[in-house]
């Protein structure tokens, strides 16, 4: 296949023109403001667009995506035996160059088809600061795992590590992961890469079983309780009251606040209004829908200010053991 000599905004608009607006808005929904953008301008200056350049990108973008899917199951190698078969050497050799001078593969890929159990065996005498940096490389869910079963003492240790960290030095991501497997070689981006901080921390959380949170939480409320405050007003958002059971989100209901009830479901999704009525008489719901309604412009602060208070009001609830959020595995209820 002969690639068009067109640069890759006009193949990426000649793609999505192809394959139709449906399709199209689809794929726009997951790029940037500034991306959509450049397409849309680009779009707007297409004129008549012949068959065999429509083809031409079409047949780009596949086996690009083929190439990139060979990579991510079977390896550099795997990915060139497959392509060569499918479209020669010389082609096979030119798209893996063109790939891989952009790819990124995170450090430790290695690790995330490892039992949480054995990690645990080998990283559970490492320091601290090395266990916090590999954990943030990996999925949110096998993290948690090897948080939850990391030695006592240990786990709010990390925790706090992982929060703490910024920024990771290329070399010393090199030299950790090298002396964790010596056998892998992975690809490693020469910038200095995001890692840690307060998000990831909080995604760890929600991840974990209650028993385990609660215990790491009341650990960091004792060494540094501005953190643990913090991860605790992050780790449950407004939009998550829809998570609560029917008999946990009316006992909530009784401690709100009309007037911080209807600014903070200004502008909330239907299913999150749908929640709350729901839980409410007929004629209360009806009020609440009537309230909203007659209240006209908020600030976003105003409404912001209104959920958070229903959200501390649940975790207040929680925290006494009152209501009942869903957590991690081992939570399931046995009626």
């Amino acid at each position: 296949m002969a690639e068009s000599g067109y640069s890759g905004v006009r193949k990426a608009s000649v793609l999505l023109l192809t394959l139709g607006t449906e399709k199209a808005s689809r794929i726009l929904k997951h790029m940037s403001d500034e991306d959509i953008e450049r397409l849309t301008l680009e779009l707007a200056k297409l004129e008549k667009v012949n068959d065999n350049e429509k083809k031409s990108v079409l047949t780009e973008f596949v086996t690009n995506f083929r190439a990139r899917e060979f990579m991510a199951s079977g390896g550099i190698e795997y990915a060139r035996d497959m392509l060569e078969k499918a479209v020669g050497v010389e082609k096979a050799l030119e798209i893996l160059e063109r790939l891989t001078s952009n790819l990124q593969v995170k450090p430790f890929d290695f690790l995330k088809k490892t039992d949480p159990m054995q990690l645990v065996n080998v990283l559970q005498n490492e320091h601290p600061q090395t266990i916090a940096l590999i954990l943030c490389y990996l999925l949110p869910k096998q993290a948690a795992q090897v948080i939850g079963s990391l030695p006592e003492g240990l786990k709010a240790e990390v925790v706090k590590r992982i929060a703490m960290l910024d920024k990771a030095n290329p070399e010393v991501v090199r030299e950790v992961e090298r002396v964790l497997e010596r056998k892998v070689s992975t690809f490693v981006t020469q910038d200095f890469a995001q890692v840690g901080g307060l998000d990831t921390v909080v995604e760890f959380m929600n991840s974990l079983d209650r028993t385990t949170e609660k215990e790491i939480l009341d650990k960091l409320s004792e060494t540094d309780p501005e953190l643990s405050e913090e991860i605790r007003r992050h780790m449950f958002v407004f939009e998550d009251v829809v998570k609560l059971d029917d008999r946990s989100m009316q006992m909530v209901l009784r401690e709100v606040d009309t007037k911080d009830l209807s600014r903070a479901l200004k502008g909330a999704s239907e299913e999150i209004l749908n929640k709350i009525v729901s839980n409410l008489s007929k004629r209360a719901g009806q009020l609440l829908k009537e309230e909203i309604e007659f209240l006209g412009p908020l600030r976003v602060v105003d409404v912001e200010e209104a959920q958070q208070k229903i959200v501390n009001v649940i975790r207040r609830l929680e925290e006494s053991g009152e209501i009942f959020i869903a957590r991690g595995g081992g939570e399931e209820l046995i009626v």
